[in-house]
């Protein structure tokens, strides 16, 4: 089931990623959840591979999820 806005993200993404990192969440869930259409595990796929893509633009920092920095190695202040 594809997500069209992040208010229909499960709760506990709502309510612990910052509002771009749900973006990516469900941008990246949609895509995955298409291309691996009609494999038995799709749903399974779609997310793992949706927190991959907000893994690679955000780390968590004790219990919040912050934009990493654009720079290589580097995390923002």
């Amino acid at each position: 089931m594809p997500y069209y806005f992040n208010a229909d993200l499960p709760a506990p993404l709502r309510n612990h990623l910052p509002g771009h990192a749900q973006d990516i969440y469900r941008n990246a869930f949609n895509v995955a959840y298409s291309a691996h259409a009609g494999e038995s595990r799709q749903e399974e796929i779609a997310h793992r591979i949706a927190w991959t893509a907000v893994k690679r633009s955000h780390v968590k920092q004790a219990d919040t999820w912050m934009p990493r920095d654009p720079r290589p190695g580097k995390m923002e202040d």
